[in-house]
This record gives structure tokens, sequence and C-alpha cells, in this order.
């Protein structure tokens, strides 16, 4: 049976995972607090801080303190939401000012299009929100790439190290498990995948050649061929 649909992550597997901790991370957190200040009156933005203060249970936090703690749960790396809300917002201003370009191997753009053009069901399943990852591939390097995709996955529906995870995948794509291939460079979320009975590949973008269990791994995406993973 031909695999009918692909499921990519992002982070070490299309893109750097320098880029996202050396570029997107380190601009959001330099313009956060003044962010907040420019744009505490708009609503969606307010809605935030308030998210924010709910949060770190100090209702009363000014919108320096907000920024002071913005600022500590980006150095600590945590996946809160309004956090990830405002980094969104913040890099989408950049991305629309061309100060962001969202980071891709050099031949992840061109075997997509030929996975598409045949007729492959395309998605992304990543950490990130569905905002970041369509910013990230609609001003990527290769221009804008979100019409090469049905679905932009992302954790709302479960942890990316969850088989459920992939079950409702599966169930959304329509298709049987092993029709399905997923991409990733991190081998608990490929053992989840496997486990929801979709094919793995493994990305070993750093040419390690060892250290991903059961799954087969290749060097890059010109390296995948779809006929011997059915």
């Amino acid at each position: 049976m031909s695999i009918k649909a692909i499921v990519t992550d992002i982070e070490g597997t299309t893109t750097s995972i320098s880029f996202v901790a050396d570029t997107l991370f380190p601009y959001a957190k330099a313009r956060i607090q003044q962010f907040i200040v420019d744009n505490a009156g708009v609503p969606a933005v307010e809605q935030e801080i308030e998210a924010v203060r709910a949060e770190a249970g100090e209702p009363g936090a000014s919108l320096e303190r907000v920024g002071d703690i913005l600022v500590s749960w980006i150095e600590q790396d945590l996946k809160i939401t309004p956090l990830k809300t405002l980094q969104g917002m913040i890099w989408r201003a950049g991305y629309e000012d061309g100060s962001l370009k969202g980071h891709l191997y050099p031949e992840v753009a061109g075997v997509l299009s030929q996975w598409k053009e045949r007729g492959i069901y395309l998605s992304v399943y990543s950490s990130g929100s569905e905002a970041a990852q369509k910013l990230l591939f609609g001003y990527s390097v290769a221009g804008d790439l979100t019409p090469l995709f049905d679905h932009f996955f992302d954790t709302r529906i479960g942890g990316k190290r969850e088989a459920e995870s992939y079950q409702y995948i599966k169930n959304t794509l329509g298709f049987e498990g092993r029709e399905i291939l997923f991409l990733s460079d991190v081998v608990a979320e490929l053992d989840a995948a496997q486990e929801a009975g979709l094919v793995t590949l493994a990305l070993d973008r750093e040419c390690i050649g060892e250290g991903f269990a059961s799954h087969p791994h290749v060097t890059d995406f010109s390296h995948i061929d779809l006929a011997r993973l059915a």
C-alpha cells in the first residue's frame, strides 16, 4: 500500500533547531515588554495580558511586572499559552515587515512541492502554535508554502509523545496508519506515531547515523524514497 499522506515535524526536520532557539525566541524576548506597553489597549493583547496575570497568580500586576513575567517564562522556555500567543503576534509583525524569514533546509521546499504534485496530502504537526507554523511557512526563505499543506496540527490535539495524538491525526486525515508517513528528529515522537500505526522516518540532520531505535533514518528530504517505505 502506498503512502498517501505525510505529516512533518518542524524543528530539526524542515527547519534548523537553532532558528527557533537563536532567532525567533531572542527576537520576541527583545520586544515583548515594549510590545505589551504599546498595545495594551488592543483587545486581543489586553486579553493575553490578563491571561498572564491569571497564570502568574498576580491579578494586580502592572504592565512592567507582566513584561518581567513574560521574559522570565521565555528564559525558562515555558510553553504557556498567553506567552505563545504574544510571541506569535510579535513574530507576525517581524515576518510582515521583512525582518524575519522562516528558515528551511535547502531541499525541503522542492521535495514538498514534488510530493504535492503527486497528490500526497501534506500536514504539519509541531509544538509551535498553528499560527506560528503558518507564519514560518508563509514567510519562508522559499516563499509562501502554506498552500502545500492540508492541515496544521499543534499541541491542542495532544502531546507529540502521546500515541493518542497520532490516532487523532489518522482519524482526521481519513487514511490507514500504513498510508501515513510521519517525519521527525525525535525518537519519542516517532515511537508514539509508530504505536498509533503510522509509518515513521527519522531525519538525521546531524548525520549521527545511530540512536533512532526501530526507525529508519535519512539525512535530508531528498533521500526519502516513499516506495521503499510503503
